[in-house]
């Protein structure tokens, strides 16, 4: 049976190429091809395709909040960015909303057949350096949380208020306590996290570096 497709690609040459390329590939039905996000909000509840490849910069709606809103009416629909963007931010955005996998437009053709076929049976594929960075941001996720979790409450606390550029008197005033515990609770952090400053403490913490 066909893995029924659909297309999202402002882009005439890269939209067409993609069609008459997955069109010649056994396995696949492409059921339409749209230029904006706005026509597939429409369409794609309607079509329910199994695959869409979606690009980010389109014309008005960007493809992230395209799925954003597409994806509860369509809930068996598994969405394949296919995109330049490489930075974390549209990495983490896109899949947060939804997508099953990420690749880059340098992506061979016969590898997105191949992507698209593992996500189809329930994979996430994703370029090689996507897939670095997730590993790298899992990482760090897991040190912030080992560095916080060694903070009581009240130092959590201070340190979310240090986090935001408050001095210690406005600090004092919003945890309603002394300057003095203020900067005892401030020692204190910097102790358990084996820093020297503000700047130091946050990086360890919020992995600013």
């Amino acid at each position: 049976m066909s893995i029924t497709l659909a297309i999202v690609e402002d882009l005439d040459e890269v939209r067409d190429g993609l069609k008459n390329f997955i069109s010649l590939s056994s396995g696949f039905k492409i059921l339409n091809t749209f230029k904006t996000a706005e026509e597939a909000l429409l369409e794609l509840p309607k079509l329910q395709p199994d695959v869409v490849i979606m690009d980010i910069n389109l014309p008005g709606m960007n493809g992230i909040e395209c799925i954003r809103q597409v994806k509860d009416k369509s809930p068996g629909t598994q969405f394949m960015m296919f995109t330049v963007y490489e930075n974390d931010e549209k990495v983490f955005e896109a899949l947060k909303a939804g997508a099953s996998g990420y690749l880059l437009k340098n992506t061979g053709l016969v590898q997105l057949i191949e992507a698209l076929k593992e996500l189809h049976n329930g994979g996430s594929p994703m370029s090689s350096n996507i897939a670095r960075k997730l590993v790298t941001l899992f990482r760090d996720n897991q040190k912030q949380t080992a560095s916080l979790e060694i903070l009581s409450n009240r130092e959590n606390e201070t340190l979310q208020l240090l986090s935001r550029g408050l001095l210690y008197k406005e600090i004092a005033d919003q945890l309603h306590i002394s300057t003095a515990t203020v900067r005892q609770h401030i020692h204190h952090i910097y102790e358990k996290l084996h820093v020297q400053n503000r700047t130091e403490a946050l990086n360890k913490a919020f992995g600013k570096n």
